[in-house]
């Protein structure tokens, strides 16, 4: 098989078999009610679109992108924390379509979701071969939060363009890679990742000052979302400080600060499984918040040892991409879940998927990668379905 009909195919039936999971799940069984009240009840128009079909990839933060795509950042104070890319284009393609906002979110995740299937293919293969690219293909389909693949997200898009500006910086076209990353950085604020990464693939490949500051100047496209603020908000620097709501803020000690606090928090998890005295901050509901915190703790480790290893076998771009990736939630913890939403920062960590599609081709390390991502895949489709929280 081809390589391109391969990409295609992995594509199709991956996002086909979700898709009917995640329908299989609403129509069998009962959706948690506490959410859909708490979302559509006050905005209808926002979480419906045309039916259940449609309907299942708008949960949580997609009413937020939808009501920016909508209205713009005149609603509430939260809003400046969704950059403004994705749900600008949902915006542009939802008046395109008639309306149909969640249609339009659905089809840019699935047709960015396609193009880093391929971009992701194409840059491994370079690296380490076709097999490992294929493998790395596979990884990204199956992992365990590929829902948000097509779901009314911007993390698709934000992979696209990722792959993007290291694709391009590779060929030596570093000014377009600047651009990707500019417009990255308008998706989501992690994408400040990539401007050291693309920094030094073209000091490395050029030598040249000047290559570097024409690269780095395309993070100048992102002053247009403070002037957007300004207009719509009258506060141009209103995003810094949006997290506020989600109770994170930036600490003095940066991203040791959310890894002291995932340590303790993933120590109060363990004395509270044990059945011990639990910390005072796990009152509400204290097993699940046990479970939650060991889990992101298991996935930190996971990714610092990937970040370790794209270091050592990709270069020093992409383990630091990698790196400053995970730094930046880890510097605004939570107050109960210091690593919140940890994984799904993870998804969009391409390198991660690089590096496993080499590690797989040990045929026990393959095994345990798809056994294992397709188990949490499939569990994390049903909490996606069902309304309870996924991150």
């Amino acid at each position: 098989m081809t390589a391109r009909r391969f990409v295609a195919v992995t594509f199709v039936l991956s996002r086909v078999t979700v898709w009917i999971l995640a329908l299989y799940v609403v129509l069998e069984f009962e959706p948690n009610p506490f959410p859909l009240f708490a979302i559509n009840e006050g905005s209808r128009e926002v979480s419906h679109d045309l039916g259940l079909i449609t309907d299942v990839w708008a949960r949580w933060d997609s009413a937020h992108f939808i009501e920016i795509a909508r209205h713009g950042y005149q609603g509430a104070g939260f809003l400046p924390a969704f950059f403004p890319l994705y749900p600008g284009m949902v915006a542009l393609l939802g008046r395109i379509l008639l309306g149909h906002y969640i249609l339009a979110g659905i089809l840019i995740s699935l047709a960015a979701c396609a193009g880093s299937f391929w971009l992701l293919y194409r840059i491994s293969e370079r690296h380490f071969g076709d097999e490992a690219a294929r493998r790395a293909v596979i990884y990204l389909a199956l992992t365990p939060m590929a829902v948000f693949l097509q779901a009314v997200y911007s993390e698709s898009l934000f992979l696209l363009l990722s792959l993007a500006v290291f694709v391009l910086a590779e060929r030596g076209r570093f000014g377009v890679a600047g651009v990707a990353a500019g417009l990255a950085l308008l998706c989501r604020p992690t994408g400040v990742a990539l401007f050291p990464a693309l920094a030094l693939l073209t000091w490395t490949a050029t030598k040249s000052l000047r290559r570097v500051v024409l690269a780095m100047a395309g993070g100048l496209i992102f002053l247009a979302y403070p002037l957007v603020l300004r207009q719509q908000r009258g506060n141009a620097w209103g995003f810094l400080h949006a997290e506020k709501y989600w109770q994170r803020k930036t600490n003095a000690w940066g991203p040791f600060n959310g890894l002291w606090s995932a340590i303790d928090a993933a120590w109060d998890g363990i004395q509270q499984l044990l059945g011990r005295v639990p910390h005072p901050d796990l009152a509400t509901n204290p097993d699940r918040i046990a479970v939650l915190n060991l889990e992101y703790m298991l996935f930190l480790i996971l990714f610092v040892a990937l970040t370790v290893l794209a270091w050592r076998r990709l270069g020093a771009p992409y383990g630091l991409f990698a790196a400053i990736s995970l730094a930046v939630p880890l510097s605004m913890p939570d107050r109960f879940y210091p690593l919140e939403s940890l994984p799904r920062f993870g998804l969009v960590i391409f390198p991660f998927y690089m590096v496993l599609g080499q590690l797989g081709a040990r045929r026990n390390v393959d095994r345990v990668v798809i056994g294992t991502s397709a188990l949490l895949l499939g569990a994390t489709t049903v909490q996606w379905a069902l309304w309870e929280w996924v991150s």
